[in-house]
């Protein structure tokens, strides 16, 4: 059995990774998990997985919890050092991280140190730190094993493959909320309609980020660290069905592709079944002949610039991928709060790009450091 520390459960990712456990309790135990302040969820989940440990965001949260489980022999903590904790754990074989943001990173790398395999979701891992994380992992010889659906279909794809084999990567991309709206149609578009997706169930903070196209930007950087892929090697499609969740082009011009229906779970189960397949027994197949027809288009920078600002930050290097995310991050915040339009998320994000003096090879304190300015800088533009 192997034995799973949960980071980020009462997310989307988190949500459906309790399910897949859930699925099969014979084969996967939750030991521990972190939540943010929902101590309903934090509770339901101690209830359902008498997991050993949890941790909260605040020391209040930890009281208030700590009071609903007296007599009952479950450690709660808190804050970052709480996440770290459940990172950590001993008893942990697998971490999933599916914490939304840069808060992932600290636990991750305390993670990799206790040699504990990562089951990564966090796109903001790799995107501000990717050159120490994977210097990490290989130190260590722990394996990240991707969760997002694009990064596990290459991964799906290259089993037995030879890297010096590999031609080009090819994510593909449902292009969102506003895929089919002209920029002149995005002045005035509101919370409710960037949060409509029309293929995927994700939280907010991604699904605005598809909306924007940066999620797609996010994925580019964090599979040329996966995968040490060159950034001219990473192609970008639209594809408007999400049933090729990526494919891989080798030398010889085969083209190998991982198809399925949109569905978080199957590489959430994949990723905690590695290098086993099970059974997905609540899930849609994908019927091709009842689809019939499959599209792609060529991205259009000019009309998704946030993900053109992400090929450009991933290929500059250094700390500019940490000021992308940091900058996007607060301008999502800033949008789905109601003090910015959609549009301004990316002027704000090409402002702090623009202003920022890059550091080649930053060290975990530089990139902190880079991570908070940038966000109190943007900030200041939003107030």
């Amino acid at each position: 059995m192997k034995q799973i520390s949960l980071l980020g459960a009462s997310g989307s990712i988190g949500i459906q990774t309790l399910e897949v456990i859930r699925q099969h309790p014979d084969l996967f135990k939750l030991v521990a998990f972190s939540v943010g302040s929902n101590i309903k969820v934090a509770s339901e989940i101690i209830d359902e997985f008498s997991p050993s440990l949890v941790s909260v965001k605040s020391r209040n949260d930890r009281e208030m919890l700590k009071s609903q489980l007296v007599g009952r022999s479950i450690k709660v903590v808190d804050g970052e050092e709480g996440l770290i904790e459940v990172a950590t754990f001993k008893d942990t074989d697998i971490v999933v991280n599916s914490v939304v943001g840069s808060v992932g990173l600290v636990p991750t790398l305390h993670a990799i140190e206790s040699k504990k395999t990562i089951a990564l979701a966090n796109k903001e891992t790799l995107v501000t730190a990717g050159h120490i994380v994977m210097d990490e992992a290989k130190k260590h010889g722990v394996s990240i094993l991707p969760v997002d659906s694009e990064h596990s279909a290459i991964y799906q794809c290259l089993q037995g493959e030879k890297e010096k084999n590999i031609q080009s990567l090819i994510l593909t991309a449902s292009g969102g909320s506003f895929r089919d709206k002209t920029r002149d149609q995005l002045i005035g578009v509101t919370v409710s309609d960037a949060l409509n997706h029309p293929n995927w169930s994700m939280g907010a903070k991604i699904t605005i980020d598809s909306a924007t196209m940066m999620n797609k930007g996010l994925e580019v950087i964090e599979a040329h660290w996966l995968f040490g892929i060159p950034y001219e090697e990473i192609q970008v499609v639209l594809h408007r069905e999400s049933a090729i969740h990526s494919m891989v082009e080798f030398c010889d011009t085969s083209i190998i592709a991982q198809l399925g229906t949109p569905d978080m779970r199957v590489p959430i189960q994949y990723a905690l079944s590695y290098p086993d397949r099970l059974v997905h027994t609540s899930g849609k197949r994908l019927n091709l002949v009842e689809m019939g027809k499959l599209h792609f288009e060529t991205m259009d920078f000019e009309r998704f610039r946030c993900l053109h600002f992400a090929f450009e930050a991933g290929k500059t290097g250094g700390t500019m991928p940490t000021v992308l995310n940091a900058a996007n991050e607060i301008a999502v915040e800033g949008f789905l709060s109601g003090k910015i339009e959609f549009l301004t998320i990316e002027h704000m994000i090409e402002k702090a790009m623009a202003r920022h003096s890059v550091q080649k090879v930053p060290d975990l304190q530089t990139i902190t450091e880079v991570d908070i300015e940038t966000r109190e800088y943007v900030r200041s533009l939003i107030d």
